[in-house]
């Protein structure tokens, strides 16, 4: 069986782990949402339009 020392031990080891998944949390939130403002600024920047395709070059006449 466990004595207190190593109870309290364990406890404060978790709270660690939980304190860095938590900060963890919070970047990669902040990331998606940097992420998903960048995707709606791409979606209503307009659109180049196409350019219209060359036709083809005439050969030198012949006279």
């Amino acid at each position: 069986m466990a004595t207190a020392r190593q109870i309290q031990y364990r406890m404060g080891q978790a709270k660690k782990k939980l304190a860095k998944v938590n900060k963890e949390t919070a970047a990669i939130k902040n990331k998606m949402k940097t992420l998903a403002a960048a995707l709606k600024k791409a979606k209503a920047a307009p659109k180049p339009k196409a350019r219209k395709k060359a036709g083809k070059k005439r050969g030198a006449r012949k006279r």
